[in-house]
């Protein structure tokens, strides 16, 4: 089979509308009467790498975008096995149950890098929030994004919230040096540690902890309830360390249990404090035009990579051009130098 960017037939197909799609205004229609089956089809339309849903997807954003912007948007990053997708269980029944309102996740599953393959369990972790009909759990494949984020996570954030969901989770793959980018697009930043792991000040990057608005020290409970609180105070002298943040808000680091809910509820407390504190003074504002300009840096980036592959001369040279940096014959500096300038110079 030949390569997609050397293959007419296959990069035709990326133009051709895919069977089974609606109308812009079906979906629109659909999203803002707050039907889930209609959501997670336009977030199917949203998340595709054809060109005609690309069309498609921009119809159906800019008729829900006025519908969009009130929800409480909140990120959620944290070490391997600190029990995110639990912890977000235990709030969503939370809100749910005893604030009585509708909750998003967006949790981003992690991408093979050999295969592209993702595992998309999550809606097996939060057995609870998956059976509330006030909630919508949509897992999606990262395909390797950095940021820890899918490719599409703004943009299906704002379909949640067209559909009345006023509050969104983004839950990241985990945390790393490339995967804060959720930090630009959402309103609360909540890491999530797991206290007796080893020295906890060394198994986190000192950029994280410059960005979070709160931590909380997961599993604390039971024997673990003791090294859970040690590591709260921890944490505590070490974000005091750091300069205060421009918005008055100051970090707060917290304990719970998402097995027993003990805490669950004292920090999304914390979560509406924060908004509340950031809207008085002014930054909320500051930070929602902020995440503006990151989802419109973002948006060419993207369009300027999707031009270039798509180039009819970039696309004929490109595989060859992959041999030869494989077999060694020419260097990765020379072949990209090579193709951008052939995609720069065109006729």
């Amino acid at each position: 089979m030949q390569p997609e960017a050397n293959n007419p037939d296959a990069i035709g197909s990326r133009q051709r509308p895919r069977r089974g799609r609606l109308p812009a205004e079906q979906y629109i229609d659909g999203i803002l009467r707050g039907d889930r089956v209609t959501l997670a089809r336009a977030i199917t339309v949203v998340e595709s790498d054809l060109l005609s849903d690309g069309e498609l997807a921009q119809r159906i954003l800019e008729g829900v975008l006025p519908h969009t912007g009130k929800s409480r948007r909140v990120g959620i990053t944290g070490v391997p096995g600190a029990g995110k997708s639990t912890f977000i269980d235990a709030l969503g029944i939370h809100l749910v149950r005893e604030c009585g309102e509708k909750i998003a996740v967006l949790s981003i599953d992690p991408s093979s890098p050999i295969s592209g393959g993702s595992i998309l369990g999550d809606k097996t972790r939060m057995e609870r929030l998956s059976q509330e009909e006030m909630a919508f759990i949509r897992p999606s494949p990262s395909k390797c994004h950095l940021g820890g984020v899918a490719r599409r996570t703004r943009e299906t954030m704002l379909l949640c919230e067209a559909a009345g969901y006023r509050n969104v989770i983004v839950e990241t793959v985990g945390v790393g040096q490339s995967e804060t980018a959720v930090r630009s697009m959402t309103d609360f930043f909540l890491l999530l540690m797991v206290a007796g792991a080893g020295d906890e000040l060394q198994g986190i990057k000192r950029g994280i902890m410059e960005m979070v608005d709160g931590m909380a020290i997961n599993k604390a409970d039971g024997d673990n309830k003791a090294k859970a609180d040690r590591a709260r105070m921890e944490y505590t002298n070490a974000l005091h360390l750091f300069p205060a943040s421009a918005d008055g808000w100051y970090p707060r680091v917290v304990t719970c249990s998402s097995l027993t809910g003990e805490g669950v509820a004292a920090i999304w407390e914390l979560v509406l404090e924060h908004r509340a504190l950031l809207k008085a003074n002014g930054h909320f504002q500051d930070r929602r035009r902020r995440q503006a300009l990151d989802w419109m840096r973002e948006l060419i980036s993207l369009g300027l990579e999707d031009l270039f592959k798509t180039d009819p001369k970039v696309s004929a040279r490109l595989p060859g051009m992959v041999e030869e940096v494989r077999r060694g014959h020419i260097s990765s500096f020379s072949a990209a130098r090579d193709l951008l300038a052939l995609f720069h110079h065109k006729e």
